[in-house]
């Protein structure tokens, strides 16, 4: 079983996470995803920078891991913190992952346009 914290609204996030940064979207992210899942990781963590979230969707859904037992973590990029920009992100990361719902989704540094 994995490890996980209870956040202070009770949701639980697990402790260790796997993160894609850096991984190309070449078949390698879907590839190490899926292994990663497969040998217990239950934390993904990509961003909407690293062009690489429609492998870890996939990687998520062939894996046949319910999607509930997956905390799923993303961030927005930094020329889209505008609102309505941010809105549209979000949008589209849900739909080239596969996803409809991010567990967790983060502004990938604490600045920008706002």
């Amino acid at each position: 079983m994995t490890e996980t914290i209870t956040l202070n609204d009770g949701n639980r996030i697990p402790a260790v996470g796997f993160g894609v940064f850096q991984i190309p979207a070449d078949g390698s992210t879907y590839t190490a995803v899926k292994e990663a899942l497969e040998v217990g990781y239950r934390h993904i963590d990509t961003a909407q920078a690293y062009f690489n979230e429609k492998e870890v969707g996939q990687a998520i859904k062939d894996s046949g891991i319910p999607r509930d037992e997956i905390f799923v973590t993303s961030k927005l990029w930094i020329q889209d913190y505008a609102y309505e920009t941010a809105k549209a992100t979000i949008d589209a990361t849900l739909e080239k992952m596969g996803l409809d719902y991010l567990d967790l989704y983060l502004l990938h540094q604490p600045y920008g346009k706002v």
